[in-house]
């Protein structure tokens, strides 16, 4: 079936194969008209989060996993030294593209037309504005911010930009980059469709280096994981249902892509942070690979001015899953 929606969730696609014959007959269905889908206007979505949602998702990507009592974790799940709020993780803020979908990552985008089976979430860029309060009551502006013709396949970029409700202040930013395969060819290929609001140097490339990490960050994930991250609003079953598992290809569910993304960061946090939040100012991620619960996370960093490069892998089957930056407010004096 054919769908004209836009899915917010990290991770690979739900079909990890070649699309068999069925599929295909499903891609003759989808069809992006630009117009249409530049034209639309969001509805703003406010809502309101406290100190039990930052807990509960700082939980869910592992924090103080492995050390209930870590000096430069404890303050992200327990008020420690007088301090009168715990602290949020920036990646927090990528849970807030979900408020604007069903709850499971779904959001409508009129003009969009594609089989939801085969879409892949490639890419996640968030920009931190000011640190992310324990406790808020925000607002969510959402527009297109990229349209790609890709002939086989055609790039969605979605922005969702998220304000303080009292202040109007903004707070952060997330741009989800969504790849709708069998969903191209919309327009001439001798000129392709393209269309972008935002600067084409925004997003700095990323070249791992062939030298040895400046740091190395080991993190098991626990069998149970994707339970409670989702917990915090994805509630997509790929992740919890063992059944929709296996028709989408995969042996047992799989871990949240954005899930994995909190874990890396929190490694880059605590290696050149000191555990410090307010110390990030934009993360990027691009997904490569699914992650199964029970597996261990390997996050080797190298930092490069006020930037600290990262890929992790899955230890056990020695795959890179993700790779991307974390850029610094300042240059860390020292690891």
């Amino acid at each position: 079936m054919s769908r004209s929606h836009l899915a917010l969730r990290g991770g690979p696609p739900l079909h990890p194969r070649r699309p068999d014959a069925a599929e295909l007959d499903q891609t003759a269905m989808a069809s992006i008209d630009p117009e249409v889908a530049l034209a639309y206007k969001f509805p703003e979505v406010s809502f309101a989060y406290d100190e039990r949602d930052v807990a509960l998702y700082a939980l869910g990507v592992g924090a103080c996993g492995t050390d209930a009592v870590d000096d430069k974790e404890l303050h992200f799940v327990h008020h420690i030294d007088g301090q009168r709020h715990i602290k949020a993780l920036p990646t927090f803020v990528s849970l807030f593209p979900l408020k604007n979908s069903n709850g499971r990552g779904i959001v409508n985008v009129p003009g969009i037309h594609f089989d939801e089976s085969l879409l892949l979430h490639g890419q996640q860029y968030i920009e931190i504005y000011k640190p992310i309060p324990s406790c808020a009551t925000v607002v969510n502006k959402v527009k297109v911010a990229g349209l790609h013709d890709k002939g086989k396949a055609t790039i969605l970029e979605i922005e969702t930009t998220t304000h303080l409700k009292d202040s109007g202040e903004v707070l952060c930013m997330n741009r989800s980059t969504i790849f709708l395969r069998g969903a191209g060819g919309f327009s001439d290929s001798s000129r392709p469709y393209s269309y972008t609001t935002y600067p084409a140097n925004q997003i700095s490339r990323i070249s791992i280096p062939d030298s040895a990490p400046s740091a190395v960050y080991e993190d098991p994930i626990q069998q149970s994981q994707a339970f409670l991250y989702r917990l915090s609003g994805d509630y997509n079953p790929l992740h919890s249902d063992p059944m929709i598992a296996q028709v989408a290809g995969f042996t047992r569910p799989i871990l949240h892509g954005l899930c994995t993304l909190g874990f890396a960061a929190r490694a880059v946090i605590k290696s050149f942070g000191n555990g410090d939040p307010a110390a990030v100012q934009n993360i990027f991620g691009r997904f490569l690979l699914h992650v199964y619960p029970g597996e261990t996370l390997v996050t080797e960093m190298w930092l490069d001015g006020q930037r600290v490069l990262y890929q992790t892998k899955v230890k056990e089957r020695n795959r890179a899953v993700l790779s991307g930056y974390v850029l610094l407010k300042h240059r860390p004096s020292s690891l």
